[in-house]
């Protein structure tokens, strides 16, 4: 388990009423689109908007460019039992406590820890609880036992069940997918394979990595006849990604940690197509990662011998760093070489506001976020206030908002 603690004192006073727009309930989609990409599609380029459909992306994006999709995929991490007294208490699943390890949990059977967020805690003082189905389940006898109650935070909680399966299968035969809060609705059937990308590959996720949503083969195929390279990069989206800011300064606001994963080899592509000014992000998880592996790379650069810490929040405002992006990646590399690591386990709580200087992403690929988050100031950070303009443009022109919504490719502007 990648446990993430540090933050750093240096933060950029910005207001987040500056970056609020109107957004009518009616314009955030529900469902998804029968056809994955049949969404619509903004360009947004040197300040001219250009509207299209997403089908038609590999036509906006230069033969050989890089681009990095996030293959995490999403898990039913909403689970519901219920107390003797008939009282139902909601758990979310967060990050695996042991084993700490995704794969290793997710292979466990019998029993494995997890922090969770537990709705109606209030009801739970503790003991085992019995999972509420009406799915025919009995054969698990599933349970659930409180081990430390989270005051303000997570809790932490052990899952306890009978027979061979794994905790992967238990999740899939009794938990829901954890859709977004903003939806309002319930999870439906639908959710279970359109709120995952076509790629998803490696469990963790508890939010999808929505950007992704929109790619078909079809798309994917186009992509590939026009000679750009696809590599992959895994980072598991936590639950923070709903948390709203409530600070009137984004100073305020303390940004979640995900864990992240990348293998050498994909460190050596990157090196190559990093200065080419073709790299693409795939979401806004995808580009959380790149631009956290310069400050990887720094630490590796500046402690070569010393284990490596996750990249803080507050780690790209701190200081003017005289590193090039190529200096950082290479020491990541020399890194893995001297350690004999193939893949690079990291976590990350960059947050990524006006001011912010990119290093390694040039075109981001990215659905219409909630007014006032920080994936809106993400966007700021790129297209610097020209995301207004792009923002009423989608509003005047029928496009729809958030995870199941439209989307946008964003040419960064320099």
């Amino acid at each position: 388990m990648y446990l993430c603690t540090k933050q750093s004192e240096l933060k950029p006073e910005i207001r987040i009423s500056d970056y609020a727009y109107p957004l009518p309930q009616e314009r955030i989609a529900k469902y998804p689109l029968p056809v994955r990409d049949n969404s619509k599609l903004l360009v947004w380029k040197d300040g001219k908007i250009e509207d299209d459909i997403f089908r038609n992306l590999a036509s906006h994006i230069s033969g050989k460019s890089f681009m990095v999709f996030n293959n995490t995929k999403v898990v039913p991490a909403r689970l519901f039992f219920r107390k003797n007294t008939g009282a139902l208490i909601e758990i979310l699943c967060l990050n695996p406590v042991f084993p700490s390890e995704y794969v290793a949990n997710f292979a466990s059977q019998g029993s494995c820890d997890w922090s969770a967020v537990v709705g109606n805690a209030k009801k739970w003082k503790g003991g085992e609880l019995s999972f509420f189905s009406e799915n025919g389940v009995e054969d698990l006898n599933f349970r659930v036992e409180l081990l430390e109650k989270g005051e303000g935070k997570a809790s932490k909680v052990r899952f306890l069940w009978d027979g061979p399966s794994t905790f992967s299968e238990v999740l899939q035969r009794c938990g829901q997918v954890p859709i977004p809060p903003y939806l309002n609705r319930q999870t439906e059937d639908i959710d279970k394979s359109r709120y995952q990308t076509i790629y998803a590959h490696y469990e963790g996720s508890v939010a999808a990595p929505t950007a992704g949503l929109h790619f078909t083969d079809r798309v994917l195929e186009d992509l590939d006849s026009k000679g750009v390279i696809r590599e992959n990069v895994c980072l598991h989206v936590g639950a923070g990604t709903f948390v709203p800011v409530k600070s009137e300064l984004i100073s305020g606001h303390k940004m979640h940690c995900e864990p992240f994963s990348v293998t050498k080899s994909f460190l050596e592509d990157l090196l190559k197509a990093s200065g080419s000014g073709n790299v693409v992000a795939v979401g806004t998880t995808s580009t959380r990662c790149l631009e956290s592996l310069y400050y990887i790379g720094v630490q590796c650069l500046e402690n070569p011998s010393a284990p490596l810490g996750e990249v803080g929040q507050w780690d790209p405002y701190e200081r003017e760093y005289p590193y090039s992006t190529q200096q950082a990646l290479e020491a990541i590399i020399s890194y893995m070489d001297a350690r004999g690591l193939k893949t690079l386990v990291a976590g990350t709580s960059i947050i990524i506001v006006p001011g912010f200087k990119y290093r390694i992403v040039n075109l981001l690929v990215t659905n219409f976020h909630q007014p006032q988050s920080t994936l809106l100031l993400l966007i700021g950070a790129f297209i610097g206030d020209d995301w207004r303009k792009l923002y009423s443009h989608a509003l005047e022109n029928g496009y729809r908002f958030l995870s199941y919504g439209d989307s946008s490719l964003l040419f960064r502007k320099e």
